[in-house]
């Protein structure tokens, strides 16, 4: 095995690497400009990915997280005036109907920099670099490795009230749970209120519970509390079982509407 040794270089000796092998750090790339002057400084290296789109690369030679923020600034100049930077580099012919991509290149990247990235649209590509000197050779030889950002948390599934009853598949009993919501909302009108809720929904008077509705596919179950104060559900599948549990669940309401225990 060839021996060799870490070498440090320079961030301008690192420009030189990128542009002299642009393909190490993914295979495609090509080699377009660098120190481009932009409005907001010179951007260190400007390439192509195989597919035409322009790619701002920011380059460190130490751990810096000041680094994302100036690599946007150049970013935002870049999509800005693309089609400019398409004229002007016309024999790479870029394509400047494809979003721009920025591509940090450092030796290490803090937890928090690698936080931000994963909320950030456009997509921030990270790759590290090791610089290796072979014994016997002049030549540096750097080796680059994409760091992977973890993607950001899917947001909450929020309940909703259309959700809800869109859970229930027969037309005709879909229509009769939202007549029947409608029908409770007025046996205190004001103080009742309607909640979605996961798998359910919700019925409080002044902010107190008295019932939950639970669709199913062709029927919906009830539970209220009964005449004895214990919570009981109640499978409604005619307008028989709905007339039948109509007055526990007006009774419930009236006694919850304080906040008392029920029984």
């Amino acid at each position: 095995m060839r021996k060799f040794t870490k070498a440090a270089i320079s961030e301008q000796e690192l420009e030189d690497l990128v542009r002299q092998g642009p393909e190490l750090i993914e295979d495609g790339f090509v080699y377009v400009d660098r120190q481009k002057r932009t409005a907001g400084g010179r951007l260190d290296v400007l390439l192509m990915d195989s597919g035409k789109s322009l790619v701002v690369a920011e380059l460190k030679v130490i751990q810096d997280d000041g680094m994302l923020m100036q690599g946007l600034d150049y970013y935002d100049y870049v999509s800005t005036n693309l089609e400019a930077f398409a004229r002007l580099y016309k024999t790479h012919s870029i394509d400047p109907t494809q979003q721009p991509r920025l591509v940090l290149i450092a030796p290490t990247f803090s937890q928090n920099l690698v936080n931000r990235c994963k909320w950030l649209n456009p997509q921030v590509s990270l790759f590290t670099f090791n610089c290796l000197k072979f014994e016997g050779e002049a030549d540096v030889v750097p080796v680059f490795t994409e760091q992977g950002i973890p993607t950001p948390p899917e947001p909450p599934d929020v309940p909703t009230l259309a959700g809800n009853l869109n859970y229930i598949t027969d037309v005709a009993v879909r229509t009769k749970v939202s007549e029947l919501l409608d029908e409770i909302k007025n046996w205190k009108t004001g103080n009742i209120s309607i909640d979605p809720i996961k798998y359910a929904i919700s019925m409080k008077v002044n902010g107190h519970v008295f019932a939950q509705l639970y669709p199913r596919r062709k029927h919906y179950v009830i539970g209220t509390y009964n005449a004895s104060g214990e919570w009981e559900d109640y499978p409604v599948k005619s307008d028989d079982d709905l007339a039948t549990l109509k007055p526990i669940a007006n009774a419930s309401m009236e006694r919850r509407q304080w906040g008392r225990p029920i029984g």
